[in-house]
């Protein structure tokens, strides 16, 4: 029982950091109709950011860093791709393919083979609760998550900011003859995304993870399948979608022994698994928007 108690706690923490990574994924296609895959280079900057400057600065002066630094790193993708001829989303959805390989590959490159400390102050540490033992990092990430998330949506419904972002998404033509400046809205989503990205990847590199990796920027696909599973345009549906996932990560994981059967490595496969047979059952996902045609 002590062993399935800690592997919920821990898909639930992990489910919070690719909420992260989910609602930035939303954000952005609600924004601009474009899915930003370079949302794991994304992620790998803003922790690179921060394991570079926490020695100097501090570590909460080198998270704002890192997530200055991923938002303005998204901000100019965005603008490059404002450059293009083409309107077409497919395109510029293919074109975030390529920008996550080159920015990835820069990464790669300055990391190397080494692991990089986020220089947190909880280090190891770990909270006993009774015969239940929990990570005080996953801890943070669980309610650093839900603050940022919780003021997010307040913002969403309570501001003029909100109101704009809701309309563009729901409407562009109307809203854009309202006076609504898409572009503004366009830029803002690629922003939030990008810095959403470089917090989640300062608790994915925390205990009990070793550091940060130079391959830390594939653990932003492990949002996608949360992502398709709530919905792609469902704000609290890729929240809903990134907890499923993390607790169907974490027990796959920890149950792996007795999951043998089903071949090594099913942890990282279980979450796709889920997906496919979601999407089998509901092609928009969970909360998603379903297309109608008039025939």
């Amino acid at each position: 029982m002590t062993r399935l108690v800690e592997l919920l706690v821990a898909g639930v923490s992990l489910g919070a950091i690719y909420a992260l990574i989910a609602v930035g994924f939303v954000v952005v296609y609600k924004g601009t109709r474009v899915i930003n895959f370079a949302q794991g280079s994304m992620l790998l900057l803003g922790g690179y950011v921060v394991a570079t400057l926490s020695p100097d600065i501090g570590f909460w002066p080198a998270v704002v860093a890192g997530a200055a630094a991923s938002g303005l790193a998204a901000v100019v993708v965005r603008v490059l791709m404002s450059w293009s001829s083409t309107d077409d989303h497919m395109v510029l959805t293919i074109v975030t393919i390529g920008v996550d390989v080159v920015l990835a590959t820069e990464l790669i490159r300055r990391i190397g083979p080494r692991l990089l400390t986020m220089g947190d102050p909880w280090g190891d540490d770990v909270l006993n609760l009774g015969p239940v033992t929990v990570p005080q990092a996953r801890i943070a990430a669980t309610v650093t998550a839900a603050l940022l998330l919780a003021a997010f949506f307040a913002v969403f419904a309570f501001t003029d900011w909100g109101v704009t972002m809701r309309a563009a998404a729901d409407d562009p033509e109307t809203a854009s003859l309202m006076g609504i400046r898409l572009g503004r809205v366009a830029t803002s989503s690629w922003l939030l995304g990008g810095a959403l990205a470089a917090v989640a990847g300062v608790y994915l590199a925390a205990f009990p993870s070793a550091g940060l990796d130079s391959h830390a920027g594939v653990v932003a696909l492990g949002a996608v399948p949360a992502v398709i599973l709530g919905g792609l345009d469902s704000l609290h549906g890729a929240v809903i979608g990134a907890v499923v996932i993390g607790l169907v990560e974490a027990l796959a994981n920890g149950y792996g022994a007795e999951l043998s059967f089903l071949g090594r490595g099913f942890g990282s496969v279980a979450p796709f698994l889920v997906m496919a047979a979601v999407l089998l059952w509901r092609p928009s996902g969970l909360f998603g928007t379903r297309e109608l045609t008039r025939v």
